[in-house]
């Protein structure tokens, strides 16, 4: 299971490197680069070096490998305002595809915050309880977490709150503060 929530984020990343490749050209006269640092828990179970080739085959100009294990991406401004712009195409994409998904049923709708920093899942409560669509939620977190990361929120502030309701009455039923949480389940 988390292999296929893991697999939106890969995708995304994709998608979003190769989005950064178009625009290099138009870099010329963009004073200033933008410095994004990535934490080493974004490439568990990766393959590091490869992780920095196709950064750097998709036009990112330096991936730095630094001694916890993050990386440094150092981009042009162009290039970071299309890594953005790529970002949030695939977020939404990705909200759009749990909106869509037989796999979620009991999720109706979702909503987000224009910075990802919170998305609210409505669900049908009865079906909700007996499922196991809290899932979609790490995916949802992965992705805003990240965002976040390349907006220029530091580590120790990047969460994001995911909130479960009752479709029929607006009812809070789970709130999931990611990574808050996570580590205190472990």
């Amino acid at each position: 299971m988390a292999r296929k929530l893991i697999l939106p984020l890969l995708l995304l990343l994709g998608v979003v490197m190769t989005g950064c490749s178009q625009d290099q050209d138009k870099d010329n006269n963009n004073g200033g680069d933008v410095e994004v640092k990535i934490p080493a828990t974004f490439f568990e179970g990766q393959d590091i070096d490869s992780v920095i080739s196709k950064a750097k085959n998709s036009g990112v100009k330096e991936v730095i490998k630094n001694d916890d294990g993050s990386l440094t991406y150092k981009m042009s401004k162009t290039e970071h305002k299309e890594m953005m712009k790529g970002l949030k195409e695939g977020i939404i994409a990705s909200v759009e595809e749990i909106k869509a998904s037989e796999e979620f049923k009991s999720i109706k709708d979702v909503t987000y915050n224009k910075s990802f920093s919170e998305f609210t899942l409505s669900v049908n409560k009865k079906e909700f309880e007996n499922s196991m669509d809290t899932m979609a939620s790490f995916g949802l977190a992965l992705t805003g977490m990240y965002y976040q990361l390349f907006n220029g929120v530091d580590e120790g502030n990047n969460k994001v709150t995911v909130i479960f309701k009752d479709e029929s009455n607006g009812e809070v039923i789970n709130t999931i503060v990611y990574p808050d949480d996570l580590k205190e389940n472990k």
